[in-house]
């Protein structure tokens, strides 16, 4: 939750499944958990029964079904102002392993794996009478599950492509003879970015221009790299272990493409040449600026026009007028004179020109093919995956792949996702939902207004104006409307520009590359749509786009224990309730709140307001710092890179209660739940905590600490508790316990 998605969401890697062992000692272990759990339903609703004769206990089966849920994840032997994550979920952390394809584990992932199954169930269905797109998604999920065929194909759908991207050198004998003669970067470079969606040494792309919200523009930046982040490529213990499996990763895939071409393996040479890949992407991680450096997006922002990138950053072999155009000239766009650019990255592009000097045409041609290569081998059949599988293992922990059915579901659904979104509303989701959301959104936002008043450290200048944000924030709540709407042609516009085969997955997945690059590079002369959603509608998640001003929380998230029309008011509000302020409070964040009522980057603070932000978010990026995390060896968190997930958190928290507290002294706190002494004051803590129950593997945590801009589970948990005077005297926790430091941070 919380930042763009731009930002956030990595590739899903194809990997192949394998049989799991089945083990009777688990499975008696499982089956006496699933008796426990049955014998406690039954006696939270006996004692329910006998308590409710003085009509003060909820017995309806959502209710029995959120106290059996919060009890089993409950470990009510920790004191709660000692350790309240542990107290909310000890339970949770007994009772639920990490499954061996998994890098993590969490409340997230369960409602996830559990919605996979219910899109397994429709994307498998025969597509009579389907409209088109959803019949375009059916068969790419077809696609997908068709192992047999992929099998069958091997290696063929790469080998038939390698002419159409100037080959791997490593792979290709005569390469030297055929292609480097001709070779240029400048030519290279478009030819991954716009038929296969790769943008590997320099990254252009088009989006929403930051300081006129309505206008698209072109973008460069730095490129992503193979591994992680840049302390992969430098650091020891589990970074290293991730970059020998990387290095290992490129020689067994190339000695694979070599034999599939009937060359010899040529052990020593192909190791070389790899070895020369590795190097130089080290030296581009070594230019490029942590996540940490970029933190500060008014800085990020540096608008040139063509003429003067030209003069600035001088490429060797390079010309950015062809680049740019031989881009754009694939989306019948022209590219002006004085074309103005973005970039994002002046320092690297000023560093990039010692590195390619420094490196042969064959080595930046095999180092360019390789970053296609690397997600490409996880289309392929089974021998390819299990070198990527390695790597991938190596890199977050997990042993086994997940079950092909989840990858294809997943692949489906990001590709396609407003086709099977629309197919999951009509089967799982509530549609009195929305209307209650909205309810839950107006109060939430009417506390953010009025607590505005209550903030020293900001001038009514300022207030005002972020009062006007407030107002104009656009919700989004489960899904576009028009997905339902068969007379409506958008869906299947939306999707025009893609046709699958049920035998050609690997081409089906370059469809989609090709038609999504060449989608936004389309966007350049066409005003911004302010109306589109950001994310998925079957997503667990919620989002904020500092550009359009707009919350969205999808259908996938409505649900317990986020949210239920059943479920006590408190658990709501603890729920989604705590996500919504979570998401307004991203319009305020270090980030945030340098973007305007209309999303435009405008400096509307006061200097005094400014600074005073920054001292008051200083305290909250020194605490958060401090938290020291066992799985990631012991490292701190970085406060910085986590900053405007926290200063969310803690401001979600505090709206969402105050909502609550002034909806019950309208309407009364309700019956209680069953089988629980607490008030609902205590539950909405509870229920708080018990939404970031998760567990991670040591090289997830290593990976997640230097890339992720949330904070672990426990720490969302512990940090934002620790902060809020209102769970101190829920819980009766005295000044000096653990949970009650005398000391804390507030910003909204």
């Amino acid at each position: 939750m919380g930042k763009s998605e731009s930002q956030m969401e990595m590739v899903e890697k194809q990997t192949r499944p394998r049989k799991k062992r089945f083990s009777p000692l688990r499975a008696t272990t499982l089956a006496v958990i699933l008796l426990l759990s049955c014998a406690l339903v039954v006696l939270t609703i006996l004692y329910a029964s006998e308590r409710d004769k003085q009509g003060n206990v909820c017995i309806t089966s959502e209710c029995i079904q959120a106290t059996a849920r919060i009890i089993q994840n409950m470990d009510d032997s920790v004191r709660p102002c000692d350790n309240f994550y542990l107290f909310a979920c000890g339970g949770w952390l007994r009772k639920n392993v990490i499954p061996e394809s998994s890098a993590r584990y969490s409340t997230f992932d369960i409602l996830r794996h559990e919605m996979e199954v219910i899109l397994k169930d429709i994307l498998g269905k025969p597509d009579y009478g389907d409209r088109e797109a959803v019949k375009k998604a059916k068969m790419l999920y077809r696609s997908c599950i068709n192992e047999s065929q992929i099998e069958k194909r091997d290696s063929e759908p790469l080998l038939d492509i390698m002419e159409d991207i100037g080959d791997w050198p490593v792979a290709q004998d005569t390469w030297n003879t055929k292609y480097e003669s001709r070779w240029r970067l400048d030519a290279m470079l478009p030819l991954l970015n716009t038929n296969f969606g790769e943008r590997p040494v320099i990254d252009m792309f088009v989006g929403v221009d930051d300081k006129d919200s309505r206008k698209h523009i072109i973008r460069i930046d730095q490129p992503s790299l193979g591994l992680p982040s840049r302390e992969y490529y430098f650091e020891n213990n589990n970074y290293k272990v991730a970059r020998d499996a990387y290095l290992n990763f490129m020689i067994e895939l190339a000695k694979m493409l070599r034999n599939a071409r009937n060359l010899s393996t040529d052990a020593e040479n192909v190791e070389r040449q790899m070895v020369e890949v590795l190097e130089l992407e080290t030296d581009i991680a070594n230019i490029s600026a942590t996540i940490k450096d970029r933190h500060d997006i008014t800085i990020l922002y540096n608008k040139f026009s063509l003429p003067e990138i030209v003069e600035q950053f001088p490429l060797p072999g390079f010309d950015w007028q062809t680049f740019l155009a031989t881009i754009m000239h694939k989306v019948n766009v022209t590219i002006s004179k004085n074309e103005s650019i973005l970039v994002y990255a002046p320092e690297y592009l000023k560093r990039l020109p010692t590195i390619l000097n420094k490196y042969s045409a064959r080595t930046l041609q095999n180092y360019i093919v390789w970053h296609f290569l690397m997600e490409s081998a996880g289309w392929l059949s089974s021998r390819f995956k299990d070198v990527q599988l390695n790597f991938l293992q190596a890199l977050d922990g997990t042993t086994v792949e997940d079950a092909r059915w989840r990858r294809c579901v997943r692949y489906v659904n990001q590709n396609l996702n407003k086709a099977v979104g629309s197919l999951y509303v009509r089967e799982a989701f509530a549609g009195d939902s929305k209307q209650m959301v909205e309810v839950m959104i107006s109060q939430i936002r009417e506390v953010f207004i009025e607590k505005l008043a209550e903030i020293n450290w900001m001038d009514q200048e300022t207030k005002s104006k972020a009062q006007e944000k407030a107002e104009a924030i656009i919700e989004r709540i489960g899904y576009p409307d028009y997905i339902l709407h068969d007379d409506n042609p958008k869906l299947d516009d939306d999707y025009a520009q893609v046709s699958y085969e049920e035998d050609t997955y690997f081409e089906n997945i370059l469809v989609n590359n090709r038609a999504a690059m060449q989608k936004s590079l389309m966007k350049l002369r066409q005003p911004v749509n302010k109306e589109a959603w950001v994310g998925s509608t079957a997503e667990v998640n919620a989002f904020y786009s500092p550009s359009r001003n707009q919350i969205v929380f999808p259908a996938g998230i409505l649900q317990p224990p986020f949210f239920s029309k059943g479920q006590p008011k408190s658990l709501n509000y603890g729920g989604i309730g705590m996500v919504i302020g979570h998401e307004v409070t991203h319009g305020f964040d270090d980030t945030g709140r340098n973007f305007d009522k209309e999303g435009n980057m405008f400096n509307w603070w006061s200097n005094s307001s400014a600074v005073s932000f920054k001292k008051e978010s200083k305290c909250m990026m020194e605490q958060y710092g401090n938290f020291i995390w066992e799985l990631a060896g012991n490292e701190n968190l970085s406060g910085v890179i986590t900053l405007g997930e926290n200063i969310a958190d803690n401001g979600g928290i505090r709206q969402a209660y105050e909502a609550y507290m002034k909806l019950s002294a309208t309407e009364g706190e309700g019956q209680r739940l069953p089988g629980l002494s607490m008030d609902h004051r205590q539950l909405f803590f509870l229920n708080f905590a018990q939404v970031w129950c998760s567990s991670y593997r040591p090289e997830y945590a290593s990976n997640s600490i230097k890339t992720n801009y949330h904070c672990p589970g426990k720490f969302r948990v512990l940090g934002v508790l620790q902060n809020f005077p209102a769970f101190s005297e829920a819980f009766e926790c005295k000044e000096g316990d653990f949970m009650n430091p005398k000391e804390k941070c507030h910003v909204w």
